[in-house]
């Protein structure tokens, strides 16, 4: 397995990756003296930079090495930035008012708190902008490549991806789905993005060409994306507030339809476990190049918030 501590130098590669992509992108926009648009680049930077699992960046990077590349090379450190501005846009937007209206994310006031609510959704916009931006721009890779990645995060995003997830959740609210039905919202909301993840970094590698192994990958994804919804609905009704970073059993209070109303505690527990060994089982004969993405798997899959 790849150590914990070898997870950890990619989480704090890609936290200063971003760090530094959001500030030149903005640097670049802004005018010389910051001036008007000052108050926009904090707030971005507080919807980006203030913490979080770096899942989605992380599957890029652990993608593109199954598929031969470098996982910490400019090309998969670019597009796993990328993934994480569309992931920030995402929730900055989720914790609006008119959405979710959540005060706290990852520890800290969301972004229509510790602002506005106009600030936030021209975050949200403007993240999404520097995501796209991002990946058209990369070097390193063909351009037929760059489309597809386009074209897959483009989908990702929209009503055929989180927004169309995020629209069946609201209209769920204080209905009870089947279990069919849960999951496709969720392959929609959450998973439409982790897959996407997956995806773009196997093109982003040498051998992303290859159809059979891009194709595990996918089915990999798709089924982790599923399996860490099911995680989130557990550690909502479980864990505290303290440890999740945003407020606990906010689902339940809502009266949303989740994992776990549905199967309850254990239940809802066992079916992460077979989603996991089901991602796992797509990706057995992909070698050793793929074992980062098995560990990413178990820890995402076994994490405690």
């Amino acid at each position: 397995m790849v150590a914990e501590q070898t997870l950890s130098v990619w989480r704090e590669a890609i936290h200063g990756a971003l760090r530094s992509a959001v500030r030149s992108r903005l640097t670049a926009m802004a005018p010389a003296s910051g001036g008007a648009l000052q108050r926009l680049w904090s707030a971005m930077e507080h919807g980006v930079l203030n913490g979080g699992k770096r899942a989605r960046g992380l599957l890029v990077m652990a993608s593109c090495q199954a598929c031969g590349g470098n996982p910490q090379g400019t090309l998969a450190m670019r597009l796993a930035c990328s993934l994480e501005l569309i992931h920030a846009f995402s929730l900055v937007h989720d914790d609006l008012p008119c959405m979710d209206d959540d005060d706290l994310r990852r520890g800290q006031p969301t972004v229509h708190v510790a602002f506005d609510e106009p600030t936030a959704l021209l975050v949200g916009d403007a993240l999404q902008s520097l995501a796209f931006q991002l990946v058209a721009e990369s070097q390193g890779v063909s351009a037929a490549a760059l489309l597809r990645m386009v074209g897959c995060l483009a989908q990702a995003t929209g009503a055929n991806g989180m927004a169309g997830g995020q629209a069946i959740d609201i209209q769920m609210v204080g209905r009870q789905l089947d279990r069919a039905a849960l999951e496709d919202m969720h392959r929609l909301k959450t998973g439409a993005l982790i897959r996407a993840a997956a995806e773009i970094g196997a093109w982003a590698g040498p051998d992303g060409d290859d159809y059979s192994r891009w194709e595990k990958i996918s089915a990999f994804a798709q089924d982790l994306g599923l399996a860490f919804q099911v995680v989130d609905d557990y550690l909502d009704a479980t864990a505290s507030t303290e440890a999740l970073g945003k407020t606990a059993g906010k689902d339940r209070d809502a009266d949303k339809p989740t994992f776990v109303s549905l199967l309850g505690l254990e239940g809802c527990r066992q079916y992460a476990q077979d989603l996991h060994g089901r991602a796992l089982a797509h990706i057995a004969d992909l070698g050793p190049q793929a074992q980062t993405l098995r560990d990413l798997a178990h820890q995402l899959t076994h994490r405690q918030h």
